[in-house]
């Protein structure tokens, strides 16, 4: 009728560039929905010991999404269950630590140390957490005189120190590590040349107390703990490493906008990776790296489709990464 009375219709047509991104977004979606609802499944068939009928489900799970951490997990948790240690060192994502870590624990378990540490570091080099866990793991009980496991102990020891736990008593208590394993690895560390000890008298004589070498704190940071029970702490990450972080995620947000997928994935890439900021990243911001590795993989997964439907959502994660590191302590040192 408006037509015959000159008027215009205020209905607003879609773009079809804005229904593509709609119809895409709402397939991830109805993936992510499908997923979840078969990791539920065999979670309950696990807890009522059902463990084949769970792995058809977690089975199914990966199949629509094969970056799913937890259905990869528990599959392997229900093959090892039954006995099935191949299925279960078989079961993991390879850009997950836990995934890793778990695949270290069935190897072990299973005779083949050499392979279990060779996975344990690979569970270490995405989270460093992994091998503080690992030293006290009783899985990894047939390891402990490998020489891999060794260099794991003093991985946890000198993370200890950068935390600022500088008596070898403060590393026991915070590692949960023997007293014999701490001494015997800051021992090797002293002769290594990567940790210095030092003495200062106290009340009842002197004490040793243990400080990481000058090359090696400036390289990796350190913290400085004070206070009360040296709960207050102070990180001292270098400076250069947080600007490139922030350089980083500023073209990672340019990238995102142009929506251009390689210059996406390599910069979260940088900001991810262990062997480039990833373990800043997961010590003073750990949150924000686990929210930039799971879209990740989610942009390795569904590539284009994905960056482009949910082009708002990683740019608001970006934003919040952003601030969260601008407020910072060492970061205030930057000018924007």
């Amino acid at each position: 009728m408006g037509r015959f009375f000159g008027r215009t219709s205020n209905k607003i047509t879609e773009s079809p560039s804005a229904s593509s991104d709609t119809e895409a977004k709402q397939k991830s979606d109805y993936r992510e929905i499908q997923s979840r609802d078969l990791y539920n499944k065999g979670v309950n068939h696990m807890s009522n010991e059902k463990l084949l009928d769970a792995i058809r489900s977690f089975e199914l799970a990966v199949r629509i999404d094969p970056h799913y951490v937890d259905a990869w997990v528990k599959k392997g948790y229900a093959h090892f269950h039954l006995g099935e240690y191949t299925l279960a060192i078989a079961s993991y994502d390879p850009n997950d630590g836990m995934s890793w870590y778990n695949r270290a624990c069935y190897l072990t378990l299973s005779g083949r140390v050499d392979e279990g540490m060779e996975a344990l570091r690979r569970a270490i080099e995405i989270d460093i957490s992994h091998a503080k866990k690992a030293v006290r793991d009783r899985d990894f009980e047939n390891a402990q005189a490998e020489e891999g496991f060794m260099r794991i102990i003093e991985v946890v020891v000198l993370e200890s120190l950068r935390q600022g736990y500088d008596y070898s008593g403060k590393i026991v208590w915070v590692t949960g590590m023997s007293k014999d394993d701490v001494e015997d690895a800051l021992l090797r560390l002293d002769m290594k040349g990567l940790v210095i000890r030092r003495e200062k008298r106290g009340l009842i004589g002197k004490d040793e107390y243990y400080e990481l070498a000058k090359g090696l704190s400036e390289k990796v940071g350190e913290v400085k703990r004070s206070g009360f029970l040296n709960s207050k702490k102070e990180y001292s990450a270098p400076l250069q490493e947080i600007k490139d972080i922030l350089e980083n995620l500023d073209n990672a947000v340019e990238a995102v906008k142009r929506g251009d997928l390689s210059q996406t994935t390599e910069n979260f890439d940088q900001l991810i990776s262990p062997t480039k900021h990833g373990s800043t990243m997961i010590e003073q911001f750990f949150d924000q790296h686990r929210d930039l590795r799971l879209f990740r993989i989610r942009l390795a997964d569904r590539g284009q489709e994905y960056l482009t439907s949910h082009k708002s959502e990683i740019l608001q994660l970006l934003d919040d990464v952003i601030e969260k590191i601008r407020s910072n302590p060492v970061s205030r040192t930057i000018r924007k």
